[in-house]
């Protein structure tokens, strides 16, 4: 069933379209789920959308976007669509599974759930609600708060599909699972997936996520990922966001780890509309190690924010966050790092960085590492800068014969490499390496790799003009 959403309070008419609908749109919900959809509902009418009075969001507005017209759609366009043949994700060399989420709904040719080796499971969110509830219920929503936080509360009234993964105790995944994730409608789209990721102890996954839009409608994206690293387990999650600068993309990821496990989450934003990435890591039990790494680019008017917190509960912890942006015309930017270190976590060590280069006096970072600490036993440090390329290091290189063009784009690529060595995937590490570059020298058009002809005469490029820099 389609729903027009075209009337402004857009919160309003939600929560019309949800009661009104209630039935119908959510007939095959378990009683858990039922009950959990209902209950974020009256938390969403408490709690709203986030507004620029909120602290955390004072420097990103969702006024505009809220303010449009948008389609939700409560069933799968189609059953099976050929995605990963409307374009084509090449990272060369990478072996993996490869799967699509198109439009907010999974989407494979073997049907909702996939079973790998080992018993691990990738697949359709709502399929494995049908087929494996008691898994589901034992981690669906469990992780993510709906209170006090309306974009969770949404997701989790809403939501009706997305990635499931599980992983069973003592499996390592043979390679990485590689998620496309897919924009492709000729109207304003309204979605929520919701993902969920289980790993057992001592397993291991490599997860390769990829935002992609195809047609440059506006879409308003509010997904929620719950993920649970067993003891001794070990996850790396790379987020790759290409979307278009008619896309407003808010992502919400709460990460919980037990004992001994071990965590990589490195997202790169190589081209957004309104980004903002919630990433909140849970240490729930001791000697856990979280690294946390980002990576935007950005131009025009496209705005990122990535709002980090890591919460030390438990001692003889580690984490470490490094983020890394380059802006260039008006393009805006938001770091909001915060680390809480409980009165029990003893031993902790945490670290926090945000680095961000400037290329014209038009663009902005507002960037705002933050402590959090009660306990007396612990290490840790914070900060951040903003500012211009190295201006003795472009010297050095130029007084040994480099061109001023081949030594700033070294130094930018330098700067960015920081981030990119963090990708464990080798083919993958080379693949964004080779983005990034094109990124830099303004040669990448989102349409590179799409094999649609859904440009409609329109040529989208990217824009970052190195020749701006140190001027």
């Amino acid at each position: 069933m389609d729903n027009i959403l075209t009337e402004y309070s857009f919160k309003d008419k939600l929560i019309e379209l949800f009661y009104k609908n209630l039935e119908s749109n959510f007939s095959n919900d378990s009683p858990y789920l039922s009950k959990l959809r209902q209950e974020a509902m009256r938390e969403f009418e408490k709690t709203g959308f986030p507004t620029t009075g909120q602290e955390k969001w004072r420097s990103t507005s969702l006024t505009k976007p809220l303010m449009l017209d948008y389609v939700q759609h409560f069933e799968p366009f189609e059953k099976y669509i050929d995605v990963e043949k409307m374009f084509m994700c090449e990272v060369h060399e990478l072996e993996s599974h490869l799967f699509a989420q198109l439009n907010g709904w999974f989407v494979h040719e073997n049907g909702g759930l996939n079973y790998l080796p080992g018993g691990v499971i990738v697949g359709s969110l709502a399929s494995a609600f049908n087929k494996h509830p008691d898994l589901i219920e034992n981690h669906y929503g469990k992780y993510a708060p709906v209170k006090g936080n309306g974009m969770v509360a949404l997701n989790t009234a809403f939501a009706q599909d997305g990635l499931f993964v599980y992983v069973p105790d003592n499996v390592i995944v043979d390679k990485p699972i590689q998620i496309i994730n897919l924009i492709n409608l000729t109207e304003n789209l309204f979605i929520q997936p919701r993902n969920l990721v289980v790993l057992g102890k001592n397993s291991k996954l490599q997860l390769l996520y990829c935002d992609h839009s195809l047609l440059h409608k506006q879409s308003l994206i509010n997904s929620v990922t719950e993920a649970i690293v067993g003891e001794n387990a070990v996850f790396e999650n790379y987020k790759l966001q290409n979307k278009d600068n008619d896309s407003t993309l808010i992502t919400n990821a709460w990460i919980t780890q037990k004992s001994n496990s071990s965590m990589i989450t490195n997202v790169l934003t190589l081209n957004p509309g309104t980004i903002r990435n919630n990433i909140n890591v849970i240490l729930d039990g001791q000697n856990c190690s979280a690294e946390l790494f980002g990576l935007y680019l950005v131009d025009k008017e496209q705005h990122v924010d990535n709002n980090v917190n890591v919460d030390h509960a438990q001692p003889n912890n580690y984490s470490n966050q490094l983020f890394k942006g380059i802006l260039d015309d008006q393009a805006t930017a938001v770091f909001n790092g915060h680390i809480l270190v409980r009165k029990d976590a003893q031993k902790t060590n945490a670290f926090q960085k945000n680095q961000n280069i400037l290329l014209t006096d038009k663009a902005t970072v507002d960037s705002n590492p933050q402590l959090e600490i009660y306990a007396d036993d612990v290490k840790c440090s914070h900060g951040s800068t903003v500012g211009q390329l190295d201006t003795e290091a472009l010297f050095y290189m130029r007084s040994r014969g480099i061109s001023e063009e081949t030594a700033r784009m070294a130094l930018m690529n330098a700067f960015a490499a920081a981030i990119i060595d963090k990708i464990n995937i080798e083919p993958l590490r080379g693949r964004i390496n080779e983005l990034v570059s094109k990124r830099l020298r303004g040669e990448l058009s989102i349409c590179d790799q799409c094999i649609l002809d859904c440009r409609e005469g329109r040529k989208y490029s990217f824009d970052i003009d190195l020749g701006k820099t140190n001027k």
